[in-house]
């Protein structure tokens, strides 16, 4: 039988703060406690597979007759978001935090990004995805000018009004700005931020691209593609690597149809790995402090499992994890949070066990690899042999 992995991420499910939390600003953030409040929160897969046994997570009971191996993995990496997240769960190590700009981006930057695009910018500050928009949507509809802002996190972002920018030519001026933004200036993502409607009613849509930084050193994506196995990406897995090590690769508009496309490809004759994120949790829940929106999707998540299990062939394994946190019920920020994540592994092979706090998000790619029989030289330790009995 063909050995398949499939890395499910959901974005920013952490399960509580790490000790460093107070370097980001983040102590008290615990993203599952805070929906695990709402009403909409209902889980029966994820709590058979033994979620309730990860440590930290108490609040949600005990399963004495776990289904899957269990662990809280801490982050090495100085960051707390997408793309160092990802980076980390894939072998990639970020010793130094990307760039952030909580001023905005200087001048020569700003310079540069209007000479190549010959269009002026809007805003040059952190801001909110939806109220940027808001505060802004109208001028920028009226002058043509490029709304231009960023976050806690190392991201560079463009949102313009599809009718205004073409969502191509948004991309080529994203392309541009990704250009320029190498070096000293390297931030993780550009972002295209295309967004619909009229004055007091705008809302972004699907249409947003990420366009990363190259990840330094090869990953667990570069070793699966090189030894001739599948490496498939599933939503913006692709732009948070900038396709390096991908075989093959769909992008998504959503959770839903994130999950779709996954189930689909379980039926799909494969060997190796196919790698899913969910991004609804972190783009439409937790940036926008909605806990019911967010417990809500992860009880969506949960009912979507009885779908996909039946479809898990002999050799297969299931990974469930996150890339950072981003609490919703943390009413002062609207930012990722410093969290521990969870990890639950699935499978026929695979013995119920409890390996409690692992240090490093690494961990996760060094056993895919391990499990695929895939030389490599990525950061981590694999913990297949606690968990494996095939």
């Amino acid at each position: 039988m063909s050995k398949r992995v499939f890395l499910i991420v959901l974005d920013s499910c952490g399960v509580g703060y790490m000790p460093d939390a107070a370097d980001f600003g983040d102590v008290g953030a615990n993203t599952m406690l805070s929906i695990s409040k709402s009403e909409k929160f209902h889980l029966n897969s994820l709590l058979r597979m033994g979620l309730c046994n990860i440590d930290g997570v108490d609040y949600l009971g005990h399963n004495d007759h776990p289904e899957a191996a269990v662990a809280r993995l801490s982050e090495l990496s100085r960051g707390k978001d997408t793309t160092v997240g990802h980076w980390e769960i894939a072998g990639v190590v970020s010793e130094r935090p990307l760039p952030t700009y909580p001023d905005g981006f200087p001048q020569e930057v700003i310079d540069e990004f209007i000479k190549r695009t010959g269009r002026e910018i809007l805003c040059n500050k952190p801001y909110s995805g939806t109220q940027v928009i808001s505060d802004y949507g109208d001028e920028h509809v009226r002058t043509g000018k490029l709304i231009v802002y960023t976050s806690a996190d190392s991201v560079f972002q463009i949102a313009a009004h599809e009718d205004i920018v073409p969502i191509e030519t948004l991309y080529e001026y994203c392309r541009i700005a990704r250009e320029i933004l190498r070096g000293e200036h390297g931030v993780g993502r550009v972002i295209a931020r295309p967004f619909i409607g009229e004055s007091g009613s705008f809302t972004r849509t699907s249409n947003r691209h990420d366009f990363s930084l190259e990840p330094p050193k090869k990953t667990m994506l570069d070793y699966i593609k090189e030894s001739g196995l599948d490496s498939i990406a599933v939503g913006k897995i692709f732009d948070i690597f900038a396709g390096q090590g991908v075989t093959d690769h769909t992008f998504t508009k959503g959770n839903t149809d994130g999950m779709e496309k996954t189930l689909a490809l379980a039926d799909r004759d494969f060997e190796g790995l196919c790698f899913i994120n969910l991004v609804d949790f972190d783009m439409l829940y937790g940036h926008r402090n909605n806990v019911d929106g967010y417990a809500n999707a992860l009880t969506e998540f949960d009912v979507w499992l009885e779908k996909f299990i039946p479809k898990m062939r002999e050799d297969d394994i299931l990974m469930i994890t996150a890339d950072h946190g981003c609490d919703p019920g943390y009413i002062c920020s609207t930012d990722h949070s410093r969290e521990h994540i969870p990890l639950i592994v699935y499978g026929k092979h695979i013995k119920p066990a409890n390996l409690g706090t692992m240090t490093g998000f690494c961990n996760i790619g060094k056993t895919v690899l391990d499990y695929l029989g895939v030389e490599n030289d990525i950061a981590g330790e694999s913990f297949l042999g606690e968990i494996y009995d095939g």
